[in-house]
């Protein structure tokens, strides 16, 4: 190989772009035909640039790396060194590469056909949708191909042509004089945006956007176990790009009511049951609506406030099937307010019996046959 191109910028043969481009940067400011007109340094200048050339272009810099020279004769360059006489040389788009113009050989014609926007909606579930899951129909407003042009933007018969601005290019450019000379700079298209081609008849329904806007339906499966906040990625149901370019995304996000009964922790639910002190004392039977239906519960005699009856797998499914969560039913016990004079001898007398009527902090264990004569007052079974 008659150059080592990573020998004339002085760098290591696994040097990044940016130790590549650094190296050129300093090399190009100190050989410039403006600053050192010597015809050895020009020389050496063009060596510099055409090394960069190689270097900073990943498939010449691969071409190379294998054993070919891309401006040797023959080898895909263009001959000459690449640089076709005094001023024709590419030095335009290497200073662009790092003065922020992009890769050497300027920009390719935007993209015409882009992604469609993703589309967020909130969905408002009750606890029971969330829990065991539900399909839900949802409306809302998106661009959808337009079935006119196909996504073309063009009238029938019609199509888009070369922007005559900038020959299909996708940009135009612009020499300026710096120290280091003529610079060219390069932006896009202000006629075409870019894109290198024109619509000169669009389609009358979408304007030459190749989408139209309109309110769709779609019916969603929303799992079993889903919580407030939680988002749900729909690929590719979004909003079609311009052009006709793919579909967006939908994204769920999810919002849960509060329910009047239960409150979610987690997979599992929390509620509270106030009970009479009688049935507390004496245990009772009651009927209790679950999410499930309708749960015979037991309460043990003796039950103080605070305790908690639970209810295994009576909860909110887990989000990845394995299993529900449980329920916890907390027992609060309440005390009458206002007692007859029947319901006020009792409650003394059972105080009396109890040693409670002197010292109320004091209690005593026994006095059995005195549940008995509260079940007959109450009327507790």
């Amino acid at each position: 190989m008659a150059r080592d191109y990573y020998q004339v910028l002085g760098v290591r043969r696994d040097a990044s772009k940016d130790e590549i481009k650094k190296a050129y940067r300093r090399l190009a400011r100190e050989l410039h035909p403006d600053i050192n007109p010597d015809p050895a340094t020009q020389e050496r200048f063009k060596e510099v640039t055409q090394a960069y050339e190689v270097l900073s272009d990943e498939n010449k810099r691969r071409m190379f790396d294998m054993g070919h020279d891309p401006f040797a004769p023959g080898g895909g360059g263009g001959g000459a060194g690449g640089f076709g006489g005094a001023q024709g040389f590419a030095f335009d788009d290497i200073m662009n590469a790092f003065f922020g113009g992009g890769q050497p050989g300027g920009r390719s014609p935007r993209e015409r056909v882009r992604r469609g926007r993703s589309i967020k909606i909130r969905i408002e579930l009750d606890l029971v949708e969330t829990a065991f899951g539900v399909s839900k129909d949802i409306t809302f407003p998106t661009a959808i191909l337009c079935e006119t042009c196909q996504g073309e933007g063009t009238a029938a018969g019609s199509h888009r042509t070369t922007c005559e601005m900038c020959h299909g290019q996708g940009e135009v450019s612009q020499v300026t004089r710096s120290f280091l000379g003529q610079v060219m700079t390069s932006r896009p298209c202000p006629q075409c945006s870019g894109q290198g081609t024109v619509i000169t008849n669009p389609c009358g329904d979408c304007a030459g956007e190749g989408r139209v806007r309109e309110k769709v339906t779609r019916t969603v499966k929303i799992p079993a176990g889903v919580d407030d906040g939680t988002r749900i990625q729909l690929a590719g149901e979004g909003e079609v790009g311009p052009n006709g370019g793919p579909r967006g995304d939908i994204i769920l996000e999810i919002v849960q009511k509060a329910h009047p009964t239960f409150e979610r922790r987690g997979d599992d639910l929390h509620c509270t049951v106030t009970v009479p002190m009688t049935a507390a004392a004496l245990g009772a039977s009651f009927a209790f609506d679950t999410l499930d239906g309708t749960e015979n519960i037991d309460l043990r005699p003796g039950t103080n406030s605070g305790h908690v009856i639970t209810l295994p797998n009576k909860g909110v499914t887990h989000l990845d099937g394995g299993g529900r969560g449980d329920l916890r039913i907390r027992v609060d016990v309440e005390t009458p307010a206002k007692l007859d004079e029947e319901q006020e001898a009792l409650l003394r007398k059972f105080a009396e019996l109890r040693g409670e009527d002197q010292n109320p902090g004091r209690f005593s264990p026994g006095h059995g046959g005195l549940f008995a004569k509260l079940r007959d007052a109450f009327g507790a079974k």
